[in-house]
């Protein structure tokens, strides 16, 4: 009798866990990159929603990630629409402290990629500091081809790695 309540209590302690666990995870969904050189619009709702929760590296969902042409670091008039929406938000949001993420398909040396990841950032910096953003706001880090989002050898999946994120966390 004691074995049949102790198995009752534990079956009932790890399903009690596993559902709270179920119930407690975040909700993740997945979207599909525009890689047309388009972006996005923003949300421009609750600071706390859009990943402006103050910790580190988390994305930030009101900001758009811009996408970039092969081997280059020119921001398209879409991704200038985009970025200008985001200066807005930064601008509401000053203590806001964010880090632009340069990102590159696996083409190319590591010096290559990282030198261009680079120049990417800060392509969206001077721009996002040229709409009045405090520059104590903005830091830019070049991850070159390292953290890819989109598996593949080929131009679908090229196009998706070619970007600039934007996390929190600085």
């Amino acid at each position: 009798m004691m074995i049949k309540k102790n198995w009752a209590r534990w079956t009932l302690a790890v399903g009690l866990g596993a559902l709270m666990t179920i119930s407690c995870s975040k909700k993740q969904t997945t979207e599909e990159p525009n890689t047309s050189g388009d972006v996005t619009s923003i949300d421009t709702g609750d600071n706390a929603a859009n990943g402006a929760n103050g910790a580190t590296g988390q994305k930030v969902a009101a900001l758009p990630t811009i996408y970039f042409e092969f081997d280059s670091f020119s921001l398209s008039s879409a991704a200038k629409e985009a970025l200008g929406m985001a200066a807005q938000w930064l601008k509401a949001n000053p203590k806001q402290k964010i880090q632009v993420e340069g990102h590159c398909d696996e083409r190319g040396t590591t010096e290559y990629n990282l030198a261009l990841g680079e120049r990417r950032a800060n392509s969206v910096k001077e721009f996002l500091s040229k709409k009045g953003v405090g520059a104590s706001q903005l830091s830019t880090i070049s991850y070159g081809s390292e953290r890819p989002v989109a598996l593949g050898h080929d131009e679908a999946a090229w196009a998706k790695n070619r970007r600039c994120e934007f996390v929190t966390g600085i």
